[in-house]
């Protein structure tokens, strides 16, 4: 491809700071930068010596499009934001897609509740965190527990118990929905909670010290060594979790190369507390040094991401005087990055830097054996040459109630999970796992039709003849041609190792050796995509069968509902009473017992 005269593009570019594109023949963006002078930084990639990075991108170039901004600062963040869309391919692109749990507090119920939350955070309530992972998180939780009976149940669940629960008889929470504890004393287990995820530990060790030395005073020795087990409880934990001498919120970002590959593991201190690592492995060109790595990666990594107040880095970013601003800018606070630190803060870089060395290693053992396991794919399904793109659908329903459909995708490195989709079926027969496919598709494809979504390589059903055929059936309807349609059939008995391949428009299954790595590569995107489905269907289920009866009926408040558990028992003796026993009910009158009644033997309720 001819190289543009540089003149050409140069006459029309200002001199203001902002964010320039790069763009080949087809309008594709090759190439996001930001400058202080966009004239100046763009002609530099003309008038001087050029890596032979930039020489195979420049010889691709045959536009340029800038857009101003204010300052420097904003055009860095917006390069950012563009990054991230668009994925440049000479850039550093941070495949990141999922957000990050947080630990969630209902401060604004009167027995407020523990959960674990991901999403935004506009709500009431108080949201502890980042974590790095959700078993980061739920362990918290369990920790939590252990100390301070805090209720962790669904509120539809809370409102509807006339006795405890099982969690009240292993000592994992008081009872709150029943009244076994006063407001007074939640709310002082729901402070310690607080403090405790604030990182002031320390001052929840006083309290309860405090509380134990009134009790044995007092001779309530029992509540005493209660006490006392809690605080060796959180002595242990702190031991195990807090970083000496750090009270505030800090990130550690190690960098690792190799193999033509990057690794990013970051460590999240949050309130003096270790809360674990998380490992990335950004899109960039192999010969990306680590300093444009780290200046990269920090710029789309907080976003829209919580920004501790200082970074631990083992490379100075790029332009780290302006990154450090423009976080600062997006923080509403001074945000320092350093990398020329001392004593305990350099062992804790040089441990991020050896467990990124770690991750990286296996990435590129496990990189190399995906790869061979498509490779033979590729052979035993005679395709043309290797799949880029994989997709797998599977249904899940327990006879018939909140069937669900799962849509997993692998590309050439392995699962792309914000890739993947699920789709709650409706208005099809229980039970009808054709239907429920064809359905599914049918919604996927549509918008594989619009552009939505890039078309696959290789189709993966999980089914045998008859569900291929009404899959080709939906896909032909479609128009979605050029897809390598294979149905993977459950061998004798349902065996592992023993499943039968369907390829559409052949009339014998073709049969893999159990040790074949196709096989195995086969096996673990239909297992995914079925692990996938069923947990999206017991979530659904479990919204359904949690919703309660009485919720759905208007004129039944929290206190009626209340009543109405007592005086039955619970749900079920409610659902075996007669009308004139529910009447009989303080404050429900003839007609809301009908009603009632009618909810429970018609499904009825208003």
């Amino acid at each position: 491809m001819t190289t543009p005269d540089p003149r050409a593009l140069l006459d029309r570019l200002p001199t203001a700071p902002g964010v320039y594109r790069l763009l080949d023949a087809t309008g594709q963006v090759l190439y996001v930068g930001k400058a202080k002078n966009l004239r100046h930084r763009v002609s530099s990639y003309f008038s001087r010596a050029l890596n032979r990075r930039l020489q195979v991108m420049m010889g691709q170039v045959v536009d340029v499009e800038v857009t101003v901004t204010g300052t420097e600062g904003e055009a860095l963040l917006l390069e950012s934001n563009l990054i991230k869309s668009l994925r440049p391919r000479f850039n550093v692109v941070l495949r990141d897609d999922k957000s990050y749990p947080y630990i969630y507090l209902s401060t604004q119920d009167p027995f407020p509740r523990l959960a674990f939350y991901r999403g935004s955070r506009k709500g009431p309530g108080r949201y502890f965190g980042p974590y790095p992972s959700a078993s980061a998180v739920r362990e918290t939780l369990q920790l939590i527990q252990k100390l301070f009976p805090i209720r962790q149940c669904e509120d539809s669940f809370f409102r509807n118990r006339s006795r405890p629960c099982l969690q009240y008889q292993i000592k994992r929470c008081s009872g709150p929905c029943v009244g076994l504890i006063e407001a007074a004393d939640y709310a002082e287990d729901v402070a310690r909670t607080v403090k405790f995820l604030e990182g002031r530990a320390e001052e929840v060790i006083e309290d309860l010290a405090a509380e134990m030395d009134r009790a044995a005073a007092a001779l309530a020795f029992e509540r005493a060594a209660v006490l006392r087990d809690r605080i060796q409880t959180l002595q242990r934990i702190r031991q195990r979790q807090y970083v000496t001498g750090e009270g505030g919120d800090l990130d550690i970002v190690a960098v690792a190369q190799g193999g033509g590959r990057h690794c990013v593991l970051v460590f999240f201190i949050r309130a003096g507390r270790n809360l674990g690592s998380k490992t990335f492995f950004p899109l960039a060109p192999p010969d990306t040094d680590e300093a444009a790595l780290v200046g990269g990666f920090l710029a789309q990594f907080y976003a829209d991401k919580p920004i501790p107040a200082e970074i631990l880095a083992t490379a100075a970013p790029e332009e780290r005087e302006l990154l450090e601003q423009a976080l600062g800018q997006r923080a509403g606070r001074r945000v320092a990055i350093k990398t020329r630190v001392r004593a305990e803060r350099a062992r804790w870089l040089e441990l991020a830097r050896g467990n990124a060395e770690v991750a990286l290693q296996s990435r590129l053992g496990s990189e190399a054996d995906y790869v061979r396991r498509l490779d033979a794919l590729r052979a035993a399904l005679h395709l043309g040459e290797r799949p880029q793109r994989i997709e797998c659908f599977d249904v899940s329903h327990t006879g018939g109630e909140g069937t669900v459909a799962s849509c997993v995708v692998f590309d050439g490195e392995g699962p792309c999970k914000s890739a993947y989709r699920r789709f709650n079926i409706e208005g099809v027969a229980p039970g009808d796992d054709y239907a429920a496919m064809q359905q599914a598709l049918t919604r996927r494809y549509t918008r594989i039709k619009r552009g939505e979504y890039p078309l696959p390589d290789l189709l993966l059903i999980d089914g045998g003849r008859g569900q291929i055929a009404a899959v080709a059936e939906a896909l032909q309807e479609l128009g979605a041609g050029g897809v390598t349609l294979v149905g993977v059939a459950k061998g004798a008995d349902r065996r592992p190792g023993q499943e039968q391949l369907w390829l559409f428009g052949r009339k014998l299954p073709t049969i893999l050796a159990s040790h074949s790595p196709a096989m195995h590569l086969i096996q673990q995107i239909r297992d995914e995509a079925h692990r996938f489905a069923i947990t999206g269907h017991r979530q659904r289920r479990g919204r359904a069968r949690t919703q309660s009866v009485l919720e759905g009926i208007r004129g039944i408040g929290p206190k009626r509902r209340q009543r109405l558990l007592r005086q039955f028992g619970g749900l079920q003796g409610l659902s075996r009473a007669g009308i004139e026993d529910i009447a009989r009910t303080e404050g429900i009158s003839r007609q809301l017992a009908q009603q009632i009644y009618d909810a429970f033997h018609r499904g009825g309720g208003e």
